[in-house]
């Protein structure tokens, strides 16, 4: 039997056909993600990346919950263009942590994996209450009721304790602490800021738009949005030399 007729059988029988398809799909797939499974250099490590405060969390969730991410990525491609706009290419490690991570393709506003600190936290207040006071030409949606509502953070620590389970390094007395951690990142002259800062390094302390005892999710979005891409010192990367 030549080769040909050897393939026409799967030509001619479509079920053994579909078999062929799942064991090369199969044997591709082993080859390929098998590895990925054992190899300890599969994700880099990065000094400076660490978990979530519990008041970035919140306000995290709050961003999945509001569907930004339909609009905005967190993934900056190592084009030189996408560089040149928005800071460093986009790490693996530095989504690590993240359930789900954030990062995709559909960029109706722009990239926010380094708009961390780019701009103050009353430009971020005012951008989310009405962004085109600050973009005029912006197409987002006002999202001025996040200033008027209450944050929920009473199963914070169920939602660092799962996390931990997935493998977000939370400790049982970053767990513990979470409550008070959510007041003390919200009040800049609380001495507690001080053991914060130790357990999440570069941490920055906000001004909760009510008070830290009654902070809004607009005071949880904004610390979210303020730390993103900060904790890396992407000046331990040459840039330059990527790029000649």
């Amino acid at each position: 039997m030549s080769l040909w007729n050897k393939h026409a059988i799967f030509e001619k029988n479509s079920i053994i056909l579909s078999v062929g398809i799942l064991i090369v799909v199969a044997i591709g797939g082993l080859v390929e993600i098998g590895p990925l499974f054992y190899l300890k250099s599969t994700i880099e490590t990065i000094d400076g990346v660490r978990p979530y405060t519990p008041l970035e969390l919140a306000g995290r969730n709050i961003y999945v919950r509001e569907g930004c991410y339909l609009c905005h990525s967190q993934m900056i491609r190592a084009l030189r263009d996408e560089v040149e706009r928005y800071g460093h290419y986009s790490l693996a490690a530095e989504s690590k942590y993240d359930h789900p991570f954030q990062w995709g393709s559909k960029r109706t506003g722009p990239d926010l994996a380094r708009v961390g600190g780019k701009y103050s936290d009353d430009w971020q207040r005012g951008h989310l209450n009405n962004p085109r006071s600050v973009v005029p030409g912006s197409v987002m949606p006002r999202y001025e009721f996040l200033a008027d509502t209450p944050l929920d953070y009473a199963h914070i620590q169920e939602d660092m304790g799962v996390l931990a389970v997935e493998g977000v390094p939370y400790t049982p007395d970053m767990i513990e602490k979470a409550k008070a951690d959510i007041k003390a990142q919200l009040s800049p002259d609380d001495p507690s800021m001080t053991d914060l800062v130790k357990r999440y390094p570069k941490a920055v302390a906000h001004t909760s738009l009510r008070s830290a005892d009654t902070p809004t999710e607009q005071d949880a979005l904004v610390a979210y949005l303020q730390m993103l891409g900060t904790t890396v010192d992407f000046k331990l990367f040459n840039e330059k030399a990527n790029w000649r």
